[in-house]
């Protein structure tokens, strides 16, 4: 029985993504592990500072969540080649999604990065690994993207 049998890898698209991705397929074939991809995408409160019309935002996250559905399954396809992997877009608190789900799904390990693109995404999904780190019940692998 291998130690990593399921690898839990949230990306957020961007060009990091592909890093962690490939990090993540190299850990999948040494152990045999599937992956399951993970996007959160913004759950309905944190569109509230938009100040948006209410009636406007289940439309919007549903659009958000079918269109990373779709940008998911490409990803997989491309990164993914050779190793069972499977994507899936939740919405919600970042660091509370990916936590949930490591344990609902049964993952024995995260790998992700430390900080997403630039500016007000770095800073968010920064302070998103340092959650999963402090939360998580799985050991969490955090890469450092090139800058």
């Amino acid at each position: 029985m291998s130690m990593f049998t399921k690898i839990l890898c949230p990306v957020d698209f961007s060009e990091n993504s592909t890093a962690i991705a490939e990090t993540a397929r190299e850990f999948a074939l040494k152990f045999d592990a599937e992956v399951l991809v993970v996007y959160v995408a913004p759950s309905m409160i944190q569109y509230e500072i938009f100040d948006l019309p209410a009636a406007s935002l289940p439309q919007l996250v549903g659009d958000i969540v079918s269109g990373a559905e779709k940008t998911m399954a490409d990803f997989v396809a491309k990164h993914f080649p050779d190793v069972k992997a499977t994507g899936k877009v939740v919405s919600g608190d970042a660091a509370d999604s990916i936590v949930n789900l490591s344990q609902t799904e049964k993952a024995d390990m995260i790998i992700m990065a430390t900080h997403g693109r630039q500016g007000l995404n770095r800073l968010l999904f920064g302070s998103v690994a340092e959650k999963v780190v402090k939360t998580a019940t799985v050991p969490v692998m955090t890469i450092r993207p090139q800058e």
